[in-house]
């Protein structure tokens, strides 16, 4: 069973809709238009790469008496670290991300790169300041890791996980 979508304010659809078409390279693919307060709301949706679910939405509220206000950003907003709540989209393989990168790069965002041995991940923010990764899994997952998961979800003082993740930051102005 997949995602059929996740959904989300945003304060400036024209932005949104510019990183989510030309940086992350999703595809417009519906808007709905619905009455809210007295005005309406466009809830937009891209297509990830799926031809009938696994998409992305936003809700355009810029016409929604009361909503000049609204905030965004699933972390700083909801006070908790930024990556913490993110969003993650599948990548094909190591190539891919690596293609991810450079286009994020382009586009003139910065990326964090991180290497956690058993997925390779790539993140980056919105205009909203919503952290956005995508990853690939870089082996599967083992008979020890699902025996493991159930005792390290319970466990009152978990050890550390044993392998120490690369950590790269590229910034889109080394570019220049």
């Amino acid at each position: 069973m997949g995602v059929s979508h996740i959904a989300l304010a945003a304060k400036d659809i024209e932005k949104t809709h510019r990183f989510y078409t030309e940086a992350m390279g999703f595809e417009l693919v519906k808007v709905e238009v619905v009455p809210q307060k007295g005005g309406f709301a466009r809830h937009v949706f891209y297509s990830t790469g799926s031809d009938k679910d696994q998409l992305m939405a936003f809700w355009d509220l810029s016409r929604v008496p009361g909503s000049e206000n609204i905030k965004t950003d699933i972390c700083r907003d909801l006070g908790v670290e930024p990556l913490t709540n993110h969003i993650a989209f599948q990548a094909d393989s190591v190539e891919d991300i690596e293609r991810r990168k450079q286009r994020w790069l382009r586009f003139g965002n910065d990326v964090l790169e991180i290497d956690h041995g058993w997925i390779h991940s790539i993140y980056t923010e919105d205009p909203d300041g919503n952290p956005v990764e995508f990853a690939v899994l870089t082996r599967p997952f083992s008979e020890e890791d699902a025996r493991e998961a159930p005792e390290l979800l319970r466990a009152e003082n978990p050890p550390f996980s044993p392998a120490k993740p690369s950590i790269k930051l590229h910034r889109a102005s080394d570019l220049v």
